[in-house]
């Protein structure tokens, strides 16, 4: 969640707003924790 916010230059409290809402980049829940997929995110963003 750190590694995605930073590499998208927004808080990571950004990024849970986003995935409350269902915007944002496609995440992940595994166990307790959130995850991002590198290409994933990378496509998103170049769909911005």
């Amino acid at each position: 969640m750190k590694d995605t916010a930073s590499f998208l230059g927004i808080p990571p409290k950004t990024l849970y707003e986003w995935r409350y809402k269902g915007d944002g980049p496609p995440s992940y829940r595994v166990g307790r924790y959130v995850r991002y997929v590198p290409a994933e995110v990378h496509a998103w963003v170049r769909s911005q």
